[in-house]
């Protein structure tokens, strides 16, 4: 890196975050550093008397149960902590969403499908649609794990210049839609997985609504929404405001026959690949579609005593299997692809494919062990139900608008988002508090980890601490050598801004409407049997 790059790189606010982030420790040893405080806080919470009553539950006498914070220096916590923290790891519930997901994603990944994929769907895109396609194709890969930024984004750029267009504009659409729409797609998948995970954990861990189930698909309709709310965003941004400021390009001659050759065409046997996992898919999906509605119904729940229930909690073992058909569905279109297209010869290269997947799952693992321990401590506390009826009392007595206390939620997420990067880190500390605050202000579990999930997505674009900043870099400096991390920032900011105000937009609306958000997934919650 230029010693330009590097001023740049100390400069102005940009500078300052980069400065500050990187004084942040690992998030592995954060979540560390939090129970140590998480510790103290709890005795001093004991020593003040800090309690809240319970929203909720009733004494035997009638009064209202009052919740106390409890030490996690009792004999109590600490036994629990050393006895079952291997069950509080394995309990965790995002690491088992993950993991099984991830087994079927490997394989998807490893015999080349979603690369694959990915070309073809950009691949003689009208030049006028180009961005559109690329921003469609970027938000939708994010099911395809890292495929998005390894393959998608260079080839964005590749594109365009192919077409006479400038290959930075494409780079840029292409990051903004796999990275700043990182919640936007066309289904739920391994991010549902994972962020429905610790928010089934913050639910539980409350003891406000023991009943509540799960559904990875509680974020549909909203994912959907978002993704016809940024394709036009991405699209005018990048044809209107980044391309224009760009300028024309001109390509030399190296770079003229680099693309050239880069942009070669599928070969016969991805092609025949692509037709089997189109099949496999159908299958996989027709499977399902049998054990819902065919004999015996083993995905519906409609038997004895199930009479006047609602559609979706009739539904409820089709939700929980979502897992499941997840894993399946790209274990057996990445086989069905990869044994066309000669990149799996046997079994034996397949499950390898496997356990490369949970290899690479290891700082996850690592990560997830100091995750699970913080929320369970959280929850032994009762600091966060504690905190949830404190500030859902603070927010009612604020008089401000439920609405626009959701817009702020999701600022905060994004600032936030700009020192922390994981996903799943960020949800875990903020989940506890985050899920039964909004549920005792009339908010659904679902519509919490929508909210979260655009702050989480709209500034990943714009802050250097994000794992593949550097690698976007790189593919710029290809086409531009003297592309700085300014430069990529400047670059990427008015994505974020528009990303960033349109979700905000969508998640206020969307709360006013008062739409599901997902099958089974109303936006609203109602305390159930609320103390008077």
């Amino acid at each position: 890196m230029s010693n330009t790059t590097a001023k740049i790189e100390r400069k102005g606010f940009l500078g300052w975050i980069e400065r500050t982030g990187n004084k942040l420790p690992d998030p592995v040893f954060l979540f560390l550093y939090l129970i140590l405080a998480l510790v103290v806080v709890s005795v001093g919470c004991v020593l003040a008397g800090v309690s809240a009553v319970h929203p909720t539950q009733l004494a035997a006498d009638g009064n209202p149960v009052v919740i106390r914070a409890v030490s996690l220096l009792s004999p109590e916590n600490l036994q629990r902590l050393l006895v079952d923290m291997p069950k509080t790891f394995t309990a965790f519930h995002p690491l088992g969403y993950v993991l099984v997901v991830m087994l079927g994603a490997g394989v998807a990944e490893r015999s080349g499908l979603f690369g694959t994929a990915i070309r073809a769907a950009v691949r003689g895109a009208p030049k006028f649609l180009l961005t559109p396609v690329v921003a469609t194709v970027a938000m939708v890969s994010n099911h395809a794990a890292d495929a998005g930024y390894v393959v998608l984004i260079p080839l964005a750029g590749v594109l365009y210049a192919s077409v006479g267009r400038h290959p930075l504009a494409g780079i840029a659409a292409a990051f903004a839609g796999v990275s700043g729409g990182f919640s936007a797609n066309l289904s739920p998948g391994q991010l549902d997985a994972l962020l429905f995970g610790i928010t089934e954990s913050a639910v539980a861990g409350s003891g406000i609504d023991s009943g509540w189930v799960v559904n990875i698909a509680g974020n549909t309709y909203f994912i959907i929404a978002l993704l016809v709310i940024y394709l036009p965003v991405i699209w005018w941004v990048t044809d209107r405001v980044i391309e224009p400021r760009l300028g024309h390009w001109t390509p030399d001659a190296a770079q003229a026959a680099t693309y050239a050759e880069d942009d070669k065409p599928l070969s016969a046997g991805q092609r025949k690949g692509l037709a089997r996992a189109g099949l496999a898919c159908l299958a996989v999906a027709g499977v399902w579609a049998f054990l819902t509605w065919g004999p015996g119904t083993p995905l519906l729940d409609d038997g004895p005593g199930s009479e006047g229930k609602r559609w979706y909690e009739l539904a409820n073992p089709l939700f929980k299997s979502l897992v499941a058909g997840f894993m399946i569905l790209f274990l057996v279109t990445g086989w069905a692809y990869g044994a066309a297209a000669g990149t799996i010869h046997n079994h034996r290269d397949l499950v390898g494919m496997m356990a490369e997947s949970m290899k690479e799952m290891g700082y996850y693992l690592v990560l997830a062990f100091g995750a699970a321990h913080f929320v369970a401590m959280f929850e032994w506390s009762n600091l966060g139900l504690i905190s949830a009826v404190h500030g859902a009392g603070a927010i009612k007595s604020s008089g401000l608008p439920l609405t626009l206390v959701l817009g702020l939620i999701v600022l905060f997420t994004g600032f936030l988002n700009l020192f922390i990067g994981s996903a799943s880190a960020k949800w875990a500390l903020l989940a506890p508090v985050l899920v039964p605050m909004l549920m005792l202000l009339g908010i659904s579990p679902e519509g919490a980890t929508a909210a979260y999930r655009v702050g989480d997505g709209a500034t990943n674009i714009i802050s250097p601490l994000m794992v593949y900043f550097p690698l976007i870099l790189v593919f710029a400096r290809r086409w531009q050598p003297d592309f700085g991390l300014g430069s990529l920032t400047a670059m990427m900011l008015p994505y974020s801004i528009w990303l960033l105000i349109s979700g905000v937009v969508l998640v206020m609306a969307w709360i006013f409407l008062g739409m599901d958000l997902g099958p089974g997934a109303p936006v609203g919650f109602e305390l159930p049997g609320a103390a008077p």
